[in-house]
Order: structure tokens, then sequence, then C-alpha cells
């Protein structure tokens, strides 16, 4: 499973977040980009020793700061099956057939290299040279 898929099936979702300096952010997954940056809401931020809270209307989490991320475990069967859905739809729009895969560099004029009776025929086992 994609992270990136995840999250964004994850939006308007409750989410915790650990940073690395372990500080705690629990909210609202608002956005997310391909680098991890994430907005949350209605955010909850527990400093590192536990001591320190702090309610905050929205905030920005930096992806590179991210330590790991907790999403509800429903979250993760719905992701599940619609990577599925979205696997079998691409094996039943290509046909099943994938006969063109097996007879890569093979061409009807007779196989690789130049074509038979062309330029270089007479030139073949000679040398240079000649």
């Amino acid at each position: 499973m994609l992270p990136l898929s995840l999250l964004n099936a994850a939006q308007n979702k409750p989410m915790l977040v650990e940073l690395k300096n372990g500080e705690t952010f629990n909210g609202h997954l608002v956005n997310c980009d391909n680098f991890m940056n994430i907005t949350l809401r209605e955010v909850y931020q527990t400093s590192a020793e536990g001591d320190k809270f702090w309610k905050l209307k929205e905030c920005y989490i930096r992806g590179s700061t991210i330590k790991y991320l907790r999403v509800p475990d429903q979250l993760l069967d719905v992701v599940k099956e619609e990577q599925n859905r979205a696997r079998e739809a691409g094996r039943s729009s290509r046909g099943g057939s994938g006969g063109s895969r097996g007879a890569r560099g093979v061409s009807q004029r007779g196989g690789r290299g130049a074509v038979r009776g062309g330029p270089m025929r007479g030139a073949r086992g000679r040398g240079r040279g000649a």
C-alpha cells in the first residue's frame, strides 16, 4: 500500500502525527502533498515530554519532520479494497491477451541487425578495408 494513497484517503479523518523531536499532533487531515507535508485542523499538540498541551485551529507539518502517522484501522481496509478494485479494473481493461510481451526484438524481416539484402550484405566478413 502506498503511503500517499493512504493519506489522500484519510482526508477529513482523525489522525495522530508524531514528529522526530517527540512532539505529537492530534487532528483531522485537511490536505497532503507529494512530499508528505500535511495540514491538520482542530489540532491538539503535545510537547515531547508530555507535560504541555496546546490547542490549534490549524497547523502545517513538514513531511521530513514526521516520524510516524496513525490513522483509523478501518481506513486501511477501505484503501486496500480500493486498490484491489483498481487492479482488477486494470487487468480487465488490458483484455487479458498479453500476447505482445514474448515476441520482443523479433521482426518479420528476419530478426535483429541489418535487413536481409540491404547494403551491409556484401561487406560482412571481409573486414574494414575491403
